[in-house]
């Protein structure tokens, strides 16, 4: 970015706020353009100051970061949410990726990774801090405990295969060519799931499917 990274910082500890803060007006390529100390406040700071990324907390008064953060990625796609936060069990990793978040950071990572995590969410990339990487390869490497038709209950056989191709990383051309669709029928199938999973593109798309076990696992494993 040619101008400096625009950053709201969402979190209920006052100190927390106060360190990050003082780290990011160090930095000539960032800038903090407000803070928020609950999950409304961050909703409603997002929506008025449009920044390029939100630094969001899991738990804060009132809304959680979870649901802030989808009703952040809902009113904007120009706003990136990275979570950064105490919590790192595999139920909130992945709440925070379906609700939108692009980045996933624990607290008490050092200054230059946290850094590298915003610069990373404002440039639209995937980020997660080391530890929450591993988490993600294990979890993604491990067969899955449940039936994976029953992680997706809200799409309907058809948007299921056709995520099952998503996850196996197929193009929306050979998906309409395996499944006798045009390719307009498919790309309006994979809009919809995209929306009922609260997703963002493919890859994030993919991502959660093959958590879930569908797709080749040897794709998970490479």
């Amino acid at each position: 970015m040619s101008r400096p990274i625009r950053i709201l910082i969402a979190d209920d500890h006052p100190l927390f706020r106060a360190g990050l803060r003082a780290l990011l007006e160090s930095i000539p390529d960032t800038e903090v353009a407000g803070e928020a100390a609950t999950g409304e406040e961050a909703v409603e700071a997002a929506v008025a100051l449009v920044p390029d990324v939100v630094v969001m907390d899991i738990n804060m008064p009132g809304l959680n970061g979870i649901d802030a953060t989808r009703r952040i990625v809902d009113a904007s796609e120009d706003v990136k949410v990275l979570v950064m936060t105490m919590h790192d069990d595999d139920e909130a990793v992945f709440a925070a990726i379906r609700a939108g978040a692009r980045g996933y950071q624990l607290k008490g990572a050092a200054q230059d990774e946290t850094l590298r995590a915003i610069r990373s969410v404002a440039n639209g990339e995937a980020i997660f801090g080391p530890g929450i990487a591993d988490r993600l390869q294990r979890f993604l490497a491990t067969p899955p405990a449940l039936d994976p038709t029953q992680a997706f209950p809200e799409l309907t056989d058809r948007e299921l295969e056709i995520l099952q191709l998503l996850a196996e990383r197929r193009t929306n051309a050979e998906i309409a060519a395996q499944l006798f669709l045009s390719q307009k029928t498919v790309r309006n199938y994979v809009s919809a799931i995209f929306a009922k999973l609260q997703v963002a593109d493919r890859a994030e798309a993919g991502l959660l499917a093959r958590a879930a076990g569908l797709g080749e696992r040897q794709l998970v494993e490479e």
